[in-house]
């Protein structure tokens, strides 16, 4: 018998009733079928979308140059999430055709936008080929995220032997201890980090993933932290064999905590939706030396109802008057600051080198090369 303790996103206790009979329902055995399933959160119906999973070496004014190839190939982005983690970064986006409004199902069609998005994807820099996969299937979309990053992970890791120093401060950074108790069978994985929305799903995804079976599991979130224990064995029946075994389900776990931490300035964006607003959105971005941590991307109806992290180029907090100068050229009655204890005051002497300028003039070279914006020369 699991038993669950919940509150609302605010702390409160849950009383919307209809949430309440949305949560059993899904509870429920015959939530698995496929009807329930398109109901899930993060879950997108196959008929209505084609889906494209990207992942490849992050850079900023990435996620720019995606939207700038799907925009000339007169694809409308209806929904996507962005996750970045130890400089990769996964994206599964859901675009339909521009004219018809219906999933993009032309082969030739698809084959060019799977060829140029590699292409972007793997840029000048990347060791490893940037990969694109493109489906009409149904997607849980975090889950997907964190299989595509836990694959990604694996494969960094047995190619460079090293998996690369994540970025995540010291603070933010999650504790995992995997040992095995001997006398019960069981391997015992203890996880105390910072508490936030969803940390029991990216948790028990990994392990599932990892095929581990939970048999008991004991969660505690007490002011800030959280405190997950957790007794596994491997889907036969056995414990965790090794000392190398225990510190790769560590890291994984690790990573999969810390690949969702929000840091940096969160921006809200919500405005009457048309093709290319990402690309113009995330282009005004990269003009002003802004990187995408994370984003999600959703369509609610006619609006577009859109959540950026940004940091500056070099992965640290953002001048407040670069905030300021996105939010004048995008809107300022459209694009807002959730949260504005980040951002930093501008130096006495900023002097004339602007990183944005930088990052700009290189993206717009790649677009160029790629023929999707014309060479002002």
């Amino acid at each position: 018998m699991d038993v669950f303790h919940v509150v609302d996103q605010d702390g409160n206790k849950l009383s919307d009733v209809k949430v309440i009979d949305r949560i059993e329902q899904s509870l429920e055995v015959r939530s698995f079928g496929f009807r329930s399933l398109q109901r899930s959160v993060g879950v997108q119906a196959a008929a209505k979308h084609t889906c494209i999973e990207l992942i490849g070496r992050n850079r900023p004014g990435l996620l720019s140059e995606v939207f700038a190839v799907l925009t000339d190939l007169k694809c409308n982005v209806v929904a996507a999430e962005v996750w970045t983690h130890n400089s990769r970064m996964a994206s599964v986006v859901y675009i339909t055709d521009e004219a018809t409004g219906a999933p993009v199902d032309d082969p030739d069609q698809l084959a060019k936008i799977k060829r140029l998005l590699r292409y972007v994807l793997k840029g000048s820099r990347d060791k490893q080929s940037g990969r694109t996969a493109i489906s009409m299937d149904v997607t849980h979309t975090e889950r997907r995220l964190h299989q595509m990053m836990h694959a990604d992970q694996e494969c960094n890791t047995d190619e460079m032997g090293v998996e690369e120093e994540s970025n995540i401060s010291d603070m933010n950074k999650p504790l995992v201890t995997v040992e095995n108790c001997t006398e019960k069978g069981y391997t015992v994985v203890n996880v105390r980090s910072k508490d936030r929305p969803k940390l029991l799903f990216d948790t028990v995804c990994t392990l599932t993933d990892m095929q581990y079976v939970v048999f008991h599991a004991t969660v505690i979130a007490e002011g800030p932290e959280a405190y997950q224990e957790y007794f596994i064995r491997h889907m036969e029946g056995n414990p965790v064999s090794s000392q190398e075994e225990q510190r790769r389900l560590a890291n994984c776990l690790e990573a999969a905590i810390a690949r969702r931490t929000m840091e940096g300035i969160r921006l809200e964006l919500c405005c009457e939706d048309r093709v290319g607003l990402l690309s113009d959105v995330t282009r005004i971005y990269r003009e002003n030396g802004l990187s995408v941590i994370s984003a999600e991307v959703c369509t609610r109806g006619s609006q577009a109802v859109n959540v950026f992290y940004v940091m500056d180029a070099s992965g640290n907090q953002v001048q407040r008057q670069t905030i300021e100068a996105v939010r004048s050229e995008i809107g300022q009655t459209i694009l807002h600051v959730k949260d504005d204890f980040g951002l930093k005051s501008p130096p006495q002497d900023s002097g004339r080198f602007s990183f944005g300028n930088v990052f700009r003039s290189r993206s717009e070279k790649f677009l160029c090369n790629l023929g999707l914006i014309r060479s002002g020369s």
